[in-house]
């Protein structure tokens, strides 16, 4: 799960994280009000989308008067902010962060990732802040170090100033970056992060350490343990049918393809798209039902996927191990008569109870396809949705 910026600064506020003063704006007149109470001499005004690159599409203003930030607020609220992570769609602007300047001296690149080869807590660190930590990986590898923190010991003064030495920092701006390796690394850990990057983590010409951007993702499967994080969730920014599918712990991502897809198991759902890309076409989502699926949630699966006005054909592709085939197959047809099915439909079903799974569907009267195995399936609904437009 995502979070703004302004509550990802809020979050990092409470582990004694250095960051600028602000205050967030959901209308004009918030943000003129919060202008006003920072007074400060320079006023940052920044969208808050769940996406980089904001400043470069336009959604982050410096502003030196009340009267700018009323004007750019009006112009960024309701708007949609194109940048290279939103695609060509963009994300509307729903809330502002008002922010107060800060004089730059240096800018610097700072994030905390889950390294999954090492199962540790890893550092990025760069001395080319405020860019694309990807352009900078691509164009010159050796601006950035990494370094994992064992478990076991934690944060060490060691890896700080590791950090100091990378970003060419010593006396007091030394100590304050080890306080704040320190500081992340808590941060981290007790609110279980996927991910915590600050971009760009600048000195002021003050001589002081400041986060100016923080973009902070949490681990799904811990969000039960914290409900002040849950309460942080905005589904303005998510997709509707993600939304739908996280009700019934369905694990969906949309795509942009024609086929709908839905399967049983990470592996074998990524094989499926494969196969589907192989024969010419593309998948509209990644579909996992899980191997504890009800007919109930395969039901809402299909639901999910028939919602999408870009599939112009579906898939199902089950292997029956833990999940039973005819369990499947109840799902989907009390699915197909509950919303009815105006795409071509083709199932693949092999494992437990794969006869008694094959008999439901070919006594449903139904109009579905039946495969033998994978390949079968996949060229069939290539065909079927070539062939309907």
């Amino acid at each position: 799960m995502n979070i703004h910026e302004y509550q990802g600064k809020a979050v990092l506020r409470e582990f004694g994280v250095p960051v600028p003063r602000g205050l967030p704006a959901f209308s004009v007149d918030e943000a003129v009000k919060a202008a006003t109470e920072l007074a400060t001499p320079v006023v940052v005004v920044k969208a808050q989308i769940h996406a980089g690159g904001r400043g470069k599409a336009g959604g982050v203003k410096v502003v030196k008067s009340v009267d700018d930030v009323r004007k750019e607020a009006t112009r960024l609220l309701g708007s949609t902010l194109v940048t290279h992570q939103t695609g060509p769609h963009g994300k509307q602007v729903n809330r502002l962060y008002i922010e107060e300047g800060s004089l730059i001296d240096r800018e610097f690149y700072l994030s905390a990732l889950v390294d999954r080869e090492s199962s540790r807590i890893a550092f990025v660190v760069s001395t080319a802040g405020g860019m694309d930590i990807e352009a900078v990986a691509h164009a010159t590898p050796e601006k950035i170090m990494t370094f994992s923190v064992d478990p076991a010991t934690g944060v060490m003064p060691h890896h700080g100033r590791r950090v100091a030495q990378t970003l060419g920092l010593a006396g007091e701006l030394s100590k304050q970056v080890q306080s704040l390796v320190g500081k992340l690394y808590a941060a981290f850990v007790a609110k279980d992060m996927s991910l915590l990057e600050i971009n760009p983590l600048v000195v002021t010409k003050s001589g002081e350490l400041i986060c100016l951007d923080a973009k902070i993702g949490f681990d799904d499967n811990a969000l039960y343990r914290h409900p002040e994080i849950m309460a942080l969730r905005d589904l303005t920014e998510e997709d509707e049918k993600e939304v739908e599918a996280s009700k019934y712990d369905l694990n969906y991502v949309a795509l942009d393809g024609t086929i709908g897809c839905m399967v049983n198991g990470a592996g074998l759902a990524m094989a499926t798209m494969d196969i589907i890309k192989l024969y010419g076409e593309a998948p509209a989502n990644f579909l996992d039902v899980g191997g504890s699926a009800t007919k109930e949630k395969v039901a809402a699966a299909f639901k999910i996927i028939t919602s999408d006005p870009k599939v112009k054909g579906i898939l199902v592709n089950i292997f029956g191990g833990i999940m039973k085939c005819d369990i499947i197959a109840e799902g989907v047809v009390a699915a197909v008569r509950d919303v009815g099915l105006r795409v071509p439909l083709v199932v693949r079903l092999e494992g437990t109870n794969v006869e008694l799974g094959k008999d439901i569907i070919a006594k449903s009267n139904l109009n579905v396809t039946s495969a033998d195995d994978l390949d079968d399936a996949a060229q069939k609904i290539v065909k079927a949705v070539r062939s309907t437009g």
